[in-house]
């Protein structure tokens, strides 16, 4: 008999030490993805359209800038640009407390070029912790090299903000789950403008719209849904769905025209066009309106075109679910 308990002890303190030693690596070990030795050359071409893709296509601004909630979707305040602070907190549903950190040249200043594309590309910090995928570094790390180092010129151009973040508060086992996420970038080949359904894909990638308008179960994108909607928020008001934006023509985009698709975005392209909001205490939305809403009326034309030759999927959204 106490051969027995023996034997049952050994295999016990085994299984701990396996566990713990696969904990450690995973903690301590990983991500595990090199620095590039990148020298971004800041010419006004990248300035240029490093500042189109963060602020009109992937929407960088978006999160590391302080919106003003007081009007429809949140337009950025004026002289933040950068600054960070955006909060992604427990009470949203998140696995924890995070915050966009600053990224103008006040926080930047140490972190060379190639630390920067491996953050915006594979979600690792200067010191090699994670990056809370709320960023889309996963879709990022798809970009064109040229795009991202568009972006890198044009952040490093900012106005620096004095402005400190608070760190990140993820909650156990998400903490250990975050180490494992990153990974090295795969990035593609920015297709012709005049191939608009493949430039258009290209667009909708890098942007990560499917992050948002594809369902979130378990802590995962359900991908045989992609872009049918129905993501869940939660805000002060009540629950927020994102919609189905296929081609299914009762509960997606299937009956827009070209035309509507345009100006849905354009309607917004100004921030006076905006309804004043009581903050988040009634109805608005996390759809950065106003900052899609300058996007270059060709490349609206690219993305309708993308998403009307998906297969349509019928899923009904509820937008919203009052409190």
């Amino acid at each position: 008999m106490m051969k027995f308990l023996k034997i049952l002890l050994f295999i016990f303190l085994t299984l701990i030490i396996v566990v713990l030693g696969g904990l450690s690596y995973v903690k301590f070990m990983k991500p595990n993805i090199a620095v590039q030795e990148i020298d971004v050359e800041i010419t006004p071409e990248r300035v240029e359209r490093g500042e189109y893709l963060a602020n009109h296509i992937m929407v960088c601004m978006d999160c590391h800038s302080v919106r003003d909630w007081s009007l429809y979707s949140g337009p950025i305040t004026p002289g933040t640009f950068g600054s960070g602070g955006d909060a992604f907190t427990r009470e949203m549903g998140f696995p924890g407390d995070f915050y966009a950190p600053n990224i103008t040249p006040y926080s930047l200043k140490d972190w060379t070029d190639g630390e920067i594309y491996r953050a915006i590309t594979s979600g690792v910090k200067k010191n090699g912790d994670p990056i809370f995928p709320i960023m889309p570094y996963l879709s990022y790390g798809q970009a064109d090299t040229e795009d991202i180092y568009s972006i890198i010129a044009y952040i490093r151009s900012l106005e620096p903000h004095v402005k400190d973040v608070p760190a990140a508060d993820p909650d156990f086992p998400f903490s250990l789950i975050m180490h494992i996420i990153p990974k090295e970038a795969e990035p593609s080949q920015k297709p012709k403008e005049n191939n608009q359904i493949e430039y258009g894909k290209y667009l909708v990638d890098i942007a990560a719209c499917a992050d948002c308008h594809t369902p979130f179960e378990k802590g995962q994108s359900l991908m045989e849904m992609k872009f049918a909607g129905g993501r869940e928020f939660e805000l002060p008001f009540g629950t927020l769905r994102a919609p189905n934006i296929t081609p299914h023509k009762v509960n997606g985009i299937g009956m827009w025209t070209e035309d509507m698709f345009i100006k849905r975005f354009q309607s917004y392209d100004s921030v006076s066009k905006l309804k004043n909001i009581n903050g988040m205490n009634e109805f608005n939305t996390l759809m950065p309106w106003n900052m899609y809403g300058s996007m270059k009326t060709s490349d609206l034309k690219a993305i309708y075109k993308y998403l009307h030759s998906l297969d349509p999927i019928n899923n009904e959204v509820q937008k919203v679910t009052f409190k």
